[in-house]
């Protein structure tokens, strides 16, 4: 299994940034892809998750308004759209991926990992 994250740059407060999450490898139906963060010296984050059958998406209160996630299952392709970003938003950011919609929100709880696509936010 591979996930590959991609999408990330330097951009301005107040921009916009799309990251991608290719996963190939096996088939996905009744799993939750998930996209995290880790800035340094901080705790891995939950940022989103998207179930792969039915689309049903779950972000915490902190992004809600302004990040967007999305699949597009004929290219096994997640999809996290950023807007408004701020300064605070820079991390690595990391798509992940487990079977069932348990515990979502925790890092642990995911089996596969991408590598990370980093993210920079300037003031």
């Amino acid at each position: 299994v591979q996930l590959q994250a991609s999408g990330g740059g330097l951009v301005q407060a107040g921009g916009s940034l799309r990251l991608s999450c290719a996963a190939s490898g096996r088939t996905f139906s009744d799993h939750i892809i998930g996209w995290f963060r880790q800035a340094p010296g901080n705790e891995r984050e939950f940022v989103a998750a998207i179930t792969w059958n039915r689309g049903i998406t779950y972000l915490p209160d902190s992004v809600k308004e302004r990040f967007t996630i999305s699949r597009d299952n004929a290219k096994n392709t997640v999809y996290l759209q950023m807007n408004s970003l701020k300064p605070e938003d820079t991390a690595v950011y990391y798509c992940a991926a487990r079977f069932g919609v348990v515990d979502v929100t925790a890092p642990p709880s995911y089996t596969y990992w991408g590598q990370g696509t980093l993210v920079t936010v300037s003031s």
